[in-house]
């Protein structure tokens, strides 16, 4: 349909000096998603429900929630160009992170017959809040289709889409996987460092898997609070990734909270998938530091095997020391901890076929 016929949201704009016109992603046919308590929430670009206070998650959690990592918007379109005007909650500058990824928005586009590929970035300057940039060509005028990946950090006020006058819009085809895969954890997790969005190894798998995302990534953060399990466990969800090994401040606290925190996932939900994650940057050279690691995992191992030696089918666990792989290991991190773009692929390249069979 003619984008100004599709609704008065369109038909109420009129197109500006070079064409296009705009409409906000949170209105149809836009379909905005990894966001699951959006309606609940107001239309918020909120990670969690806005009801969680102090005393259900510590206070990193509640403001890293206004952070869109995980959060996309889809849609069909056969506009020559696609346009975003955005402004940002802030511009997130940090020093081991490219802006592309941490307040940069990417693009992908499903051309007919073809897969999904990356078609365009959107690199906001330092201080930069303020966006009204190219973010997709077609050249061709084919009717395809899209997702603009949000920033990973800082999250964003307002976005906006831009389409040429004339243009064809409708909603996006529905993903093959039915429901969301979730990922719990710490800032690789959230992304940080990818070079942009959809650099993050669980965009990339829910890319391949074709699948929502829900990022539940809280830099520093993610703690395994009762009340985070309990608000994941009533979801309706394909898969839960549980990462937060990281955030865990020492081996007492990993083992206090693994274990309960995936029971109370599982007794809401006795047939979700649940694949285990220990952390990606095992360390190979410092023995105290192997030591130290190698405790955590089997913690982490420890819940799963209990969950097998109980009955559970619907279990999987991915040893942290092998999403890296074993060659130029060093050349995976921006600091020995964040992934860079070739960390997150290997970690991606080890997990899929676990997801994979998860969702068989």
């Amino acid at each position: 349909m003619d984008i100004t016929r599709i609704d008065k949201n369109f038909s109420a704009c009129t197109a500006d000096e070079n064409g296009f016109i705009f409409c906000d992603v949170k209105n149809p046919p836009f379909a905005l998603e990894g966001l699951p308590w959006y309606k609940e929430n107001d239309g918020a670009y909120y990670r969690l429900p806005k009801t969680m206070t102090v005393s259900d998650v510590n206070e990193g959690v509640l403001a890293l929630s206004f952070h869109t990592s995980g959060v996309c918007v889809r849609f069909r379109s056969d506009s020559k160009q696609i346009m975003i005007r955005a402004k940002l909650s802030n511009s997130c500058d940090m020093n081991h992170m490219p802006r592309a990824g941490s307040a940069g928005f990417d693009t992908f586009c499903k051309m007919p017959g073809r897969k999904l590929l990356y078609n365009c970035t959107v690199k906001p300057s330092p201080g930069q809040v303020e966006i009204s940039e190219i973010a997709g060509n077609n050249p061709d005028r084919k009717f395809a289709e899209w997702v603009i990946n949000f920033p990973l950090y800082g999250g964003v006020d307002s976005v906006e889409i831009g389409l040429q006058a004339g243009s064809r819009i409708a909603p996006p085809k529905a993903h093959k996987v039915p429901h969301p895969v979730l990922f719990y954890g710490s800032s690789i997790t959230q992304g940080g460092c990818a070079s942009r969005p959809g650099n993050a190894y669980s965009s990339m798998l829910c890319r391949a898997i074709d699948a929502e995302q829900i990022n539940l990534g809280f830099s520093g953060s993610a703690k395994g609070e009762k009340a985070m399990a309990e608000a994941i466990a009533s979801l309706k969800l394909s898969a839960l990734v549980l990462d937060y090994d990281h955030n865990a401040p020492d081996e007492a606290h990993l083992q206090a909270t693994h274990e309960p925190f995936f029971k109370i996932i599982r007794e809401k939900q006795p047939d979700l998938p649940v694949i285990m994650l220990s952390k990606c940057d095992f360390a190979y050279i410092d023995q105290p530091s192997i030591d130290v690691h190698a405790r955590r995992r089997e913690i982490i191992r420890q819940t799963y095997q209990n969950a097998l030696d109980a009955g559970d089918k619907n279990v999987y666990f991915v040893d942290g020391e092998k999403l890296f792989g074993t060659d130029l290991r060093d050349c995976c991190t921006v600091d020995g901890c964040h992934p860079n773009d070739l960390g997150f692929y290997r970690m991606y390249k080890c997990v899929l076929p676990v997801l994979k069979e998860a969702l068989k």
